[in-house]
């Protein structure tokens, strides 16, 4: 089989295999298809709890702003910078 990959593309890739992220390129298509393979597979059931958690909690008025969500993911965000 052969790809044909747009030079963008192809740039990434050899990027990734010359920091050792890849064996090769033919290693980092098998990686990522077998990915994408695993993640179509699952039917993500084990995240039922969490999302019937959350419809619950939004249910009861337990909410926040959009802005002070993004405030709290950067403030988090920025502990792991130090």
């Amino acid at each position: 089989m052969n790809v044909i990959l747009s030079p963008e593309q192809e740039r990434w890739l050899n990027a990734r295999v010359a920091e050792g992220r890849f064996a090769s390129p033919e290693a980092a298509v098998q990686e990522l298809i077998a990915e994408r393979m695993a993640f179509d597979a699952d039917d993500f059931a084990w995240a039922k709890p969490y999302l019937d958690e959350a419809r619950a909690a939004a249910a009861r008025g337990e909410v926040i702003s959009l802005e002070d969500a993004v405030a709290d993911i950067d403030a988090h965000t920025a502990t792991l910078k130090d």
